[in-house]
Order: C-alpha cells, then structure tokens, then sequence
C-alpha cells in the first residue's frame, strides 16, 4: 500500500513504521499542538520507542498482547498509541467516562494485563486489581521523562493483516463487542480519509472529541500522525469561547466535530472569519435546521459524512468541492463501496429503502471472540450495518434510521429521524429524540423527547400542531416530555437507549 508524503511515496506495512517514515522526513515539524506547548514529529516518535521500549523490558508486553488505553485527551495519548503498536501490541482504547465495572469487562474480555492512565484514572485503577490482581499501569505523565532506548529500536514487523486495535462499541444491548481493526485497515481508511479531505502538511487539524473515540482515533489523530500534518489538541472546553480561542491562536484548518458543537458555534460569539476551511460533522446526524443555520453564517461548509466503529471508521462523505446535498452522508471514499440491501441480500434501486452496506479494506477483521456476533453483521464480504437508507440517482445515500429504531404504526414504517427534523425546526427547540413505544392498537407509536434553549418554555400542544401540520397523522408523537437536557454518551450521541427506560418506567406518564 502507498501513500504519499509531501511527494515522498512510503510503502507502509504497518501503522508504527508508517510514523517512523514520518518522522524521519520531518523530525522538526509540529506535530502536535498543547496549548502554549509543541512536540514535534521527531520527539514524538522518541517518545514511541521509550514507551515500546518499557512495554517490552519492563512490562513484558509481547506481540500480539492486548494494552489497554486509558487517557483523557492529552499529548500522551500519541506515544501511547504508537508505543503499543511499535511492541507489536494491540491497542484497546478504552472511554475514560465508564465507571471501573464497566471497564473491568473489557480487561477480562479483552485480556488485557497492562494498561496505560493517566492520574485522573488511578482511584479507578485501584478498583479494577481488586478483582484483577495480574493488572499493572504505566502512567501517561512518565511518559515525556522515559529515556529512548540507547540504540534504534528495530521496526515493528506487523503485516497489514495482524491485528492493530479493538474497538468496543457503545454497547446500545447488552455488554459492548469489540471491532477488530487491522494495520491495513486503519491504513486504507487513512489513505481514503486524505484523498477525501484533499488533506495536506499545511493543514492543522482541531482535536476537541475524545481520542479514544473511532471518530476522532482515525481522523484526529492517524490522519495527521501520518500524512504530515499537526493536530490542534484543544486543552479547555470550558467555555466553549476558548475552542475558538485555540482554533484562532493555532490557525486550525479542517474540524471534525458533532452536530450539536456546530448548533452551539452558530448560535455563539463566534467570529465568521476563522481560518478553517472545512468542518466535518460525524458521530451523529446532522439536523438539516443545524446545517442550515451554519450555512447561512459561514463562509466554510459544514459537510457531513458516515462511518461506524467496524469500518474504522469513515464510509462516505460528502465531497469537498460539491456538489453538497443537505441531510446526505455523501458519496463513498475512495477505496470503499456501498450498497442498500433487503434482508436477503439483494442490492436495492436507487430510491428504495433498505440496509446500507459496506465493502472494503476498512472493514473489519470481526468481533473478538465472539463468531457468532461477526457472522450476523457479515454477509457475503458485506458489513450490515444496521442502518436504514437509500440512494438517489446520482449516488448519494442518505441514513433514514437505525434499523433497531424504526417502529411500526398500524403496519406501515416510521423512520423516528423524519420526525425530529420536523421537530428541530420549531422556535426554541435544541434537542430532540423520538421512539417508539408499544401500542396494544396500533402496535407502537411515537414518543418524542425534547430540551429547549435556554430561557425558552416550550407547551406540548403547540409542538404537537406544528408537526401534525407537516407529518401524516401517524407519525405524530403521542406526548412530547420536556427534559432539560437529553442523555448523552461521551461522543455526543444520544442514548435512545436510556430514554426507552424512561418510557418504560413505573412512574412514566407519557404512555
């Protein structure tokens, strides 16, 4: 596979030689961004074999073991990262909002005996040896102080094949299954990713999600670890002013963020002229009010694209130089192909409603250990990925729903998503969610969730007429419940998940 590097064509095999080359070309340049702080691509990388270096003496981490990664967002987590992988290792990212019981489940599943924290993590750490006792911790904040090993670590001989990272996903049922990711296809996605972005060395590329996130773990931090450009790690997300005040003082050029951060950038003291060229809005739907409201406002498009933690993670995107079609996933990046299915496979006209699939070399190796779970999502060389859409003529997909979240009214399908745009447009509203909860009559209907803006009083009747003016009266959400904000995971998606226990809860009156 190759890939080119401010003209230098690189044949990489693996994510750590991949950095290596990087680094070699361009020891000096600023990779990372910290605040007041800078790290070039040469320090960074010595920092990558002090880590490997210790995984290996001091650890006995081998290849093909499982580290986990246990850190907010800091200048560490790259050394980390790359250090695991230059060992040979898998890295197992692991969101640092779970609670130690939820964490403990991945360790046991993943077998992970080694795991790299930082401070805010060792309270946590202590509870898991309870029940771990094998469990040992490298802390983040050693890391900057490691000494590189004295001679030059020999290369990380990992094919494009072995396995490079797990993912677990959110875990909507049940326990979380982990995405098994490969060196290649991490890579590819790379590649595809840059091609998509038409992302360059000049270009610095704004971190505010969590890192251990598919999202941001490809996009905020491979892509720019490996095409030669800087990441802009934001330090303070509070408040929201200082992102713009980072974004300003390190001239950020491509964003990467969820909706709701674009609907609070409208609605702030933000200024039209900042340097970026492009944000990208992933992790969720985009609301069409969302990017209307940014659209009218700034001068840089707010482009929408797709992609799921087993397709590691970007599928589709909606091309830089347009044409741009609003509440659109775009088209499918290079190297990857998409396709609507019926249940038994057989690929849909344009137009109809169906599965959306995915082929290609950024899909997954499977779910760790657990065969059963891999041979539901796989189907003749096709990730199912459990959402429902189409395409249009000139071929570009459009997500209706998740398949899980499509109910049914009286036998006839309610996608929740074309009720909450509806809902996104009434004065005063900032958050929405509908589901779907059983109906001894019509078999369900629709319950929507809603939080205002702040100062806004919203009545349920007029929300309610202002949807029946624009729905099929079998759409129309039953209730409406007011709540002041709508649950979230640490990404920013919403938890239909926890809302369905609302609904279903004794004390629920929206039934």
């Amino acid at each position: 596979m190759n890939f080119s590097y401010g003209g230098t064509i690189f044949e990489a095999m693996n994510l750590a030689l991949a950095l290596s080359k990087m680094a070699l070309c361009r020891p000096d340049k600023t990779a990372l961004f910290w605040g007041a702080s800078e790290y070039s691509f040469g320090t960074l990388w010595l920092q990558c074999l002090a880590v490997a270096s210790r995984l290996r003496s001091e650890f006995g981490v081998r290849a093909g073991d499982r580290v986990g990664l246990w850190l907010k967002n800091c200048p560490e987590f790259v050394p980390a990262l790359f250090g695991i992988l230059q060992a040979g290792a898998v890295v197992v990212p692991i969101n640092n909002f779970l609670k130690p019981a939820e964490v403990a489940f991945i360790l046991v599943d993943a077998g992970i005996d080694v795991i790299i924290l930082d401070e805010s993590m060792q309270e946590g750490f202590e509870k898991l040896r309870l029940d771990r006792s094998s469990l040992r911790a490298l802390g983040a904040e050693t890391i900057t102080s490691l000494s590189a090993p004295v001679l030059a670590d020999e290369e990380c001989q990992c094919k494009e094949s072995d396995l490079a990272v797990i993912i677990y996903t959110s875990g909507t049922t049940g326990h979380p299954k982990g995405a098994m990711l490969s060196h290649g296809n991490l890579l590819a996605n790379v590649e595809s990713c840059q091609k998509a972005l038409e992302a360059g060395g000049e270009d610095r590329i704004v971190v505010l999600l969590p890192m251990f996130h598919s999202f941001m773990l490809t996009v905020g931090v491979l892509l720019p670890m490996l095409i030669g450009c800087s990441i802009v790690l934001i330090k303070t997300l509070h408040p929201p002013k200082s992102i713009v005040a980072e974004i300003l003082h390190h001239r950020g050029t491509l964003l990467p963020a969820v909706p709701q951060f674009f609907r609070a950038l409208t609605h702030g003291a933000v200024p039209v002229d900042l340097p970026l060229r492009v944000c990208i809005s992933g992790g969720a739907p985009l609301p069409a009010e969302i990017l209307k409201e940014f659209t009218a406002r700034f001068p840089f498009p707010l482009l929408e694209g797709y992609g799921l933690s087993e397709a590691s993670p970007v599928v589709s995107f909606n091309p830089i130089r347009g044409p741009w079609k609003a509440g659109s996933i775009g088209l499918p990046i290079s190297g990857v192909e998409v396709s609507v299915q019926d249940d038994s496979g057989q690929i849909l006209a344009p137009g109809e409603s169906g599965e959306v699939c995915v082929r290609g070399g950024n899909v997954m190796l499977g779910y760790w250990n657990q065969p059963e779970e891999t041979a539901k999502v796989m189907r003749q060389g096709w990730l199912l990925t459990g959402d429902i859409g189409h395409i249009d003529k000139d071929g570009y997909f459009y997500i209706t729903d998740r398949k899980k979240d499509m109910l049914i009214v009286n036998g006839i399908n309610v996608y929740p998503r074309e009720i909450e745009e509806v809902l996104y447009k009434f004065p005063g509203v900032k958050e929405v969610a509908v589901i779907g909860v059983s109906d001894a009559r019509k078999g369900e209907h629709p319950l929507a969730f809603v939080s205002a803006q702040e100062g806004i009083e919203l009545q349920e009747g007029p929300v309610l007429h202002f949807v029946r003016e624009q729905l099929a009266d079998y759409k129309v959400p039953r209730h409406v419940v007011f709540l002041p904000a709508l649950p979230r995971n640490a990404t920013g998606k919403i938890l239909k998940t926890e809302l369905r226990k609302v609904a279903a809860a004794p004390s629920s009156r929206v039934l």
